[in-house]
């Protein structure tokens, strides 16, 4: 990865996350609502080759760790990023990929977005945070989900366009 993508790349994140904190933090939705951050990051991760998705989970996530909406230690977020753009890479890059059409890559966003909250929410209390009563946890886990398989269509193909802008052409113009 040049130079060049990786300043384009980190302008686009910053993007997606002032995105993220000035205009969607600011909803009341209920279950909890979405992160666009994660589904950026999910996004692009699964169009990507694995070191390139690690790179852009390590991103996601430091921004995840800097935002004044998470709660927990920092560089929590970082790790679970990490994992989860790598593994979503893993199972997604390639000619064989696991995700087959659109329809699969939106059900693997949504599958990895509810598998990054479980593991946030595994381990939370291993680093001292609190998580909750049981209906919370499941009331958050079912309405991040719903929301994510809602905004998912609506938001791919308009960054797998910027993806392809990104990365096939070297430059947004």
């Amino acid at each position: 990865m040049s130079t060049r993508l990786i300043g384009i790349s980190s302008l686009v994140f910053l993007a997606i996350y002032i995105i993220q904190e000035s205009i969607i933090a600011q909803f009341r939705l209920p279950g909890g609502g979405f992160s666009i951050l994660i589904i950026f990051a999910l996004s692009w991760a699964i169009m990507s080759e694995r070191e390139i998705a690690a790179v852009m989970g390590f991103s996601a996530g430091i921004l995840m760790d800097l935002s004044q909406n998470t709660s927990g230690p920092f560089g929590q977020w970082t790790l679970i990023m990490l994992l989860a753009s790598y593994a979503i890479s893993y199972l997604g890059y390639g000619d064989d990929n696991f995700f087959g059409g659109a329809l699969g890559v939106v059900f693997s966003i949504v599958l990895g977005n509810l598998l990054i909250e479980m593991l946030f929410l595994i381990s939370a209390p291993l680093l001292g945070v609190s998580i909750g009563s049981f209906t919370q946890i499941f009331s958050t886990l079912f309405g991040t989900s719903v929301w994510t398989l809602f905004l998912t269509p609506i938001v791919l193909p308009i960054f797998a366009k910027l993806y392809k802008t990104v990365f096939q052409a070297g430059s947004l113009t």
